[in-house]
């Protein structure tokens, strides 16, 4: 780790023997160590641009577009980036049999009600809240207005692309639940936005 070594010691000190999901904690701490590193080369590469637009940074857009870059960038290590640090460690598995997806909507979320509370609600609750931010503050990104149906497909996109890494780079289960809990939770996070803010601004 870069910047949380300490942090993940202590936690583990005092975490790692206490607690039966010590490698999700594990997981969260290592991904917002990268979260940060990726971040810091996105906010140079944004500096560049704007400098070679000519373009004056406003304070509100400019903590807009951090928050909501480290959002995905979090999202991304969390769910497919989540075994290596750097492009050129991560592998392609591409001899990996279509019948490992499962596109049987919510069959294996049910399976797991006779496993770990915690799976279930993760699996579950865990994919919706996982999106609420996409879903709040994605209309603060768009130039254009955009409604319900807007975030619900871009919720459902994304959520495609994150099942296809996983499955691509076998760093986690291509599941349909997946989709619907992560576009669900999209559209959660537009109406919670539209309720706090109104209808979106051009």
């Amino acid at each position: 780790m870069i910047f949380l070594g300490p942090l993940y010691q202590y936690a583990e000190a005092k975490l790692a023997g206490h607690i039966n999901h010590w490698p999700l904690v594990q997981l969260i701490i290592y991904s917002l160590d990268k979260t940060l590193f990726y971040l810091l080369i996105a906010l140079v590469l944004r500096w560049a641009y704007l400098r070679l637009r000519h373009q004056r940074p406003r304070l509100r857009g400019e903590v807009r577009w951090v928050l909501f870059t480290g959002y995905l960038l979090m999202l991304l290590m969390l769910t497919v980036f989540r075994n290596h640090y750097l492009p050129w460690q991560w592998t392609l598995h591409l001899d990996r049999p279509v019948s490992d997806i499962n596109l049987t909507p919510l069959v294996n979320t049910f399976k797991l009600r006779f496993g770990s509370p915690v799976d279930l609600w993760y699996q579950s609750l865990g994919n919706v809240v996982w999106f609420l931010p996409f879903g709040f503050m994605l209309p603060t990104q768009c130039r254009r207005r955009i409604g319900a149906a807007g975030v619900l497909w871009r919720a459902a996109l994304l959520s495609v692309v994150i099942e296809s890494l996983q499955f691509l780079l076998y760093t986690g289960v291509a599941d349909i639940d997946d989709v619907l809990f992560n576009a669900l939770g999209g559209l959660i996070g537009y109406f919670l936005y539209r309720f706090l803010f109104g209808r979106p601004k051009r």
